[in-house]
């Protein structure tokens, strides 16, 4: 791994990392290294890179950067969120089980349910604010805990430090998804997970136009294991979405500390609406994790969700009035997207899935960008009159 100057701040290793140091043309701008194979410098002496799938130097520069972000091993970088979560699945048995969020994202859902279907894993879904349940589980065996906060789509905050700390105890490892914070509003490793999980197609690429994903562990002899399953399964991410990738994350503390600013004021207004039941998100007071974001996180990110009191039919007529916000799905880039939850992102749950969860029909979810706060409101001014 090639580590920055000691002692940096976070910000400038985003910024920084591998600037001006290429050796063959002093490049300020690291070069991107397409090739799929390397030359031997003779029988049986390979150098430092062989193969594409086994090693890239675009992709680990990217890797080390997000490690160093998080304070790991080391990563490894994949060809998207999903493939990042599978890797870290690969590493279990059929005789393993794995406990995970009752309200997670519905692709993690998804494969968790699909993998222990195919005899895999098995997998307990649980509510992770219930540490009480949580211990009582982990105690009947559990190899690995998955968390999921602030949880997408409902904000719900958990303690990454007691469940690490739980988890450690029964023998398990903890995995946290900090795709909605990023490192740089939180940092998992730190507070006693195992590993770190992100699809970098979001706040770390920063700008929808990468797919991708990465895995990164606390312990080296993990992140060997990882690279080594990864080499075998061929998810690595390509070279080119490993330089984009790079590239934005060069912003992310700016770009996530405006965004997270503009979600504060629109949660504010939204939260006194008549038409809006519930307000999810945990910079607000009122939210139940609050206290918790403001001990574990640096910031309350620039997520959140919001339930209209009419349900679909309002949900409809409120979608068809904005201008700004897109409807479309993923999230973390500089344009402001809208999603339903219960029709995209959530669709392959059960309605008694989506219940247990707290995913409604009239829930909404907004990735908050960087266009004028002022203009973003007028948009949800609009969108909510019609609903007067």
């Amino acid at each position: 791994m090639t580590k920055s100057e000691p002692n940096l701040q976070p910000e400038t290793v985003a910024a920084s990392h591998g600037v001006a140091k290429d050796t063959a043309f002093h490049a300020v701008v690291p070069p991107i290294y397409l090739s799929s194979t390397y030359a031997f410098n003779g029988f049986n002496n390979p150098g430092s890179y062989d193969y594409g799938r086994s090693g890239n130097p675009t992709r680990n520069m990217l890797g080390d950067a997000l490690a160093e972000l998080e304070g790991g091993a080391g990563a490894v970088v994949t060809s998207s969120g999903m493939s990042a979560v599978d890797l870290l699945l690969g590493q279990l048995t059929s005789s393993d089980v794995i406990i995970a969020p009752h309200d997670c994202y519905g692709g993690t859902y998804r494969l968790l349910k699909a993998r222990a279907g195919k005899g895999h894993f098995t997998v307990k879904f649980l509510d992770m604010g219930n540490l009480a349940e949580l211990s009582n589980v982990l105690d009947a065996g559990a190899s690995l805990v998955l968390v999921e906060t602030p949880s997408n789509p409902l904000m719900r905050v958990v303690d990454i430090q007691a469940i690490a700390r739980l988890a450690k105890k029964a023998g398990a490892l903890t995995a946290v998804d900090n795709t909605f914070l990023s490192p740089a509003l939180q940092t998992p490793l730190k507070l006693g997970a195992d590993y770190v999980i992100h699809s970098t197609t979001k706040y770390l690429n920063g700008h929808s136009d990468v797919v991708g994903g990465a895995v990164i562990a606390a312990d080296l002899e993990k992140v060997e294991g990882l690279r080594t399953w990864a080499t075998v399964i061929g998810v690595i991410g390509s070279p080119m979405d490993s330089w984009m990738t790079l590239r934005g994350l060069r912003t992310l503390f700016p770009r996530i500390l405006r965004q997270q600013e503009t979600a504060g004021r629109l949660a504010e207004w939204l939260s006194q609406q008549k038409s809006v039941a519930v307000v999810h998100y945990p910079g607000l007071r009122s939210h139940p994790g609050h206290r918790l974001a403001s001990k574990q996180q640096r910031g309350f990110g620039a997520m959140l969700s919001f339930e209209l009191a009419g349900g679909t039919k309002a949900v409809e007529a409120f979608l068809q009035e904005l201008k700004l916000f897109t409807f479309a799905e993923s999230l973390g880039g500089v344009e402001s997207l809208i999603v339903h939850p219960a029709t995209m992102t959530h669709v392959d749950m059960t309605s008694k899935e989506k219940l247990v969860a707290g995913i409604s029909d009239g829930l909404l979810r907004i990735s908050v960008g960087l266009e004028h706060p002022e203009d973003l409101l007028s948009d949800l001014k609009r969108a909510a009159a019609v609903l007067s």
